[in-house]
């Protein structure tokens, strides 16, 4: 299997020389950059060797997929993200199962989160999903909607709304899309003065475009290929 333990070693230590080096070129520290694996579509074997040679941060897009893979992971001490779109009726279940729900895009999603985290007794972190790029394919709150919604969640006891989080359009060139970071940014900037509040976190980059996304001020890069390999559908 393309996915043994060696080779997600081998391609983490190489992501993570590239991270540094993004980070240096933006005078930032490597350490206050997370690595978020993306492991959808991939085996729990590969979580385990991920797991093994250092990552613990872990991104899943559905809920169904995730629920059939976490029994052979379930003793990691890890964190489990939930980045895809998330229906509303499965929200109880998306806040028993994750640490992080990454993907916030609706104000009655969030109500039903805020509910389901207060059944199970937690704060649940979660970022905003920003839709700047005008596709029709991609979930995300509109920029004009952003500052309505976030001020709507703040207040909510058992959500802890630390961010944002952006997936651009895919441009050959990388350093096309660094435009959607800085907006991103200054979205995040502009909200943290609104609110009155850090909002820590910024979830922006992945193999492709990760470098750039760290010069404009990513926390944290979703990396999927770059450390898994090509996906396999129906893992």
């Amino acid at each position: 299997m393309e996915n043994n333990s060696h080779t997600i070693a081998t391609r983490l230590a190489n992501l993570r020389d590239r991270v540094a080096q993004a980070a240096g070129r933006a005078g930032r520290r490597a350490e206050g950059i997370s690595l978020v694996a993306v492991s959808k579509m991939h085996p729990a074997e590969s979580i385990l060797a991920a797991y093994e040679a250092g990552v613990r941060h872990f991104g899943e897009n559905r809920v169904q997929e995730w629920e059939a893979k976490q029994p052979k992971v379930a003793n990691l001490d890890a964190i489990w993200h939930l980045i895809g779109h998330l229906q509303s009726n499965k929200a109880r279940r998306a806040a028993h199962l994750f640490r992080r729900m990454d993907s916030l895009d609706d104000l009655d999603l969030a109500k039903k989160l805020h509910a389901a985290a207060a059944a199970e007794g937690k704060c649940l972190p979660v970022l905003i999903e920003v839709h700047l790029g005008g596709e029709e394919t991609k979930s995300g709150v509109a920029e004009d909607g952003l500052a309505s919604l976030a001020a709507s969640i703040a207040p909510f006891a058992h959500l802890d709304f630390a961010g944002l989080m952006t997936i651009p359009p895919f441009f050959d060139d990388p350093d096309r899309v660094r435009p959607y970071f800085r907006k991103l940014r200054e979205l995040r900037d502009g909200l943290s003065r609104q609110l009155g509040r850090p909002l820590p976190i910024l979830s922006m980059g992945m193999s492709h475009d990760f470098e750039i996304a760290i010069e404009e001020g990513a926390t944290e890069i979703r990396i999927g290929t770059a450390l898994f390999g090509a996906r396999t559908p129906g893992a």
